[in-house]
């Protein structure tokens, strides 16, 4: 037995954790776990999990159906809120085939894929998101639990004290926090995390979005990652800082424009080249469209800037002598993404422009519009040959099969507004 195997063994036994999680994601992000107890655990380490693939959404068709989550046992961790003695832990899951061969609807191995061909190019890819999401009285309600605004020092009310308790969380987890804040809308809060590799990144999102949710329900509660969950106010972004490394040495650092290197505009390049058809990935649900509106400080086209909040591409400021901060800010993600699958095509668009031969439009000039609704996004989708070559034919079949059924429901929906504007006169 390897000896992080052993570890983990030990330290379920010596701390008393009665069930072990083994986490993994469906094609659209949604966590999925298997619960596994003491006495099952050996032989889920080594061995791994079998399971109909085909019950899983994005995942197997029922002929092909069987596949294996195996634990990457470097991402083992205890969930604190649980009492000592009757503990949980987790641990995510590669899936892959049941010859051990890596499964084509698992978005953790697609990340991995990418970041594998990075690498190969001498890259490693950092990333840095800002999560934004809401406090709520319900789920059913969705009033919002303060009225704070920007940055505001509130009473010390159920929203403050919360985000509080799940930063000491997460830090207590072992993921690193920057800095929390009350964000613009009421209700609305931010959690910025400390910048780490793109594999841990998506699995830090991911325990962060359960993390958030658990503490609030345990308080009465509910904390929602809906891109746009009330109108005429901000919806809540997943501002992402990323940047590229060689030899421990950040490879954005150079003496081009705004101090980025050469291969920092060839990268900017790929990304404002590449954001419209990747947006159905970085804003995947219907609801995600409401955000990207005029006035809201969220992205309306394929541009870059400096200093304008509304672009797609933001070169961040770098305080003196920390140019290893140097970075760029994708701006158009929601947290409500499936963070695998939106790093991998981020990075596969920057890639493109370092291979490629893109011209880099004007600063605060759009190269095209992104798209206006889930149905424009997905037709730019399906005929995107980097989605194809970056998530495979697999994963984009199965999404698109997803989202055209999403939109298609939407569309057949009568609103509240137009029963409120339409019926009386027409």
């Amino acid at each position: 037995m390897n000896p992080q195997a052993q570890y983990v063994l030990r330290t379920v036994e010596e701390r008393g954790v009665r069930f072990v999680q083994l986490w993994f994601t469906d094609v659209l992000g949604g966590l999925k776990a298997f619960h596994v107890t003491p006495a099952e655990l050996e032989d889920a380490l080594e061995m791994g999990m079998t399971f109909d693939g085909s019950a899983i959404d994005g995942f197997s068709r029922e002929v092909e159906s069987d596949v294996l989550a195996r634990p990457d046992l470097t991402t083992f961790q205890l969930l604190p809120w649980h009492v000592e003695g009757s503990g949980i832990a987790r641990v995510f899951c590669d899936i892959v085939n049941i010859d051990g061969t890596p499964f084509e609807g698992c978005p953790r191995q697609r990340l991995k894929s990418v970041l594998a061909g990075a690498r190969r190019d001498g890259f490693l890819f950092y990333v840095a998101p800002e999560v934004e999401y809401f406090y709520f009285n319900s789920d059913k309600d969705a009033t919002p639990v303060d009225r704070g605004g920007y940055f505001d020092l509130l009473s010390d009310d159920v929203g403050n004290q919360l985000r509080r308790r799940t930063v000491l969380t997460l830090e207590e987890m072992g993921i690193g926090v920057e800095h929390a804040q009350h964000e613009d809308a009421p209700g609305q809060h931010e959690i910025d995390l400390r910048y780490t590799d793109a594999l841990t990144m998506a699995d830090t999102l991911m325990t962060v979005r359960h993390v958030v949710k658990e503490l609030a329900r345990q308080a009465g509660i509910y904390a929602s990652f809906m891109p746009k969950p009330l109108p005429q106010v901000q919806g809540s972004g997943l501002h992402t800082h990323l940047s590229l490394w060689r030899d421990d040495t950040n490879a954005f650092v150079g003496d081009e424009m705004y101090g980025l290197s050469e291969l920092a505009t060839q990268f900017l390049a790929g990304l404002v080249h590449h954001a419209p058809e990747i947006t159905a990935v970085t804003n995947q649900w219907v609801n995600s469209y409401k955000r990207l509106v005029p006035g809201g400080e969220a992205p309306l086209g394929a541009d870059w800037a400096r200093h304008d909040k509304g672009a797609l591409v933001r070169i961040p400021s770098v305080k003196p002598g920390r140019l290893d901060s140097t970075r760029l800010e994708y701006r158009a993600p929601d947290p409500a993404a499936n963070p695998y699958l939106a790093f991998a095509v981020i990075l596969a668009a920057g890639l493109r422009g370092i291979a490629g031969d893109y011209e880099l439009p004007k600063e605060n000039t759009q190269a095209a519009p992104l798209p206006q609704s889930l149905g424009e996004a997905v037709d730019l989708m399906a005929r995107s040959e980097l989605l194809q070559e970056t998530l495979g034919e697999h994963q984009v079949e199965w999404f698109l099969r997803n989202k055209r059924a999403e939109w298609n429901a939407y569309r057949g929906q009568v609103t509240p507004f137009e029963l409120e504007n339409y019926l009386p006169q027409l």
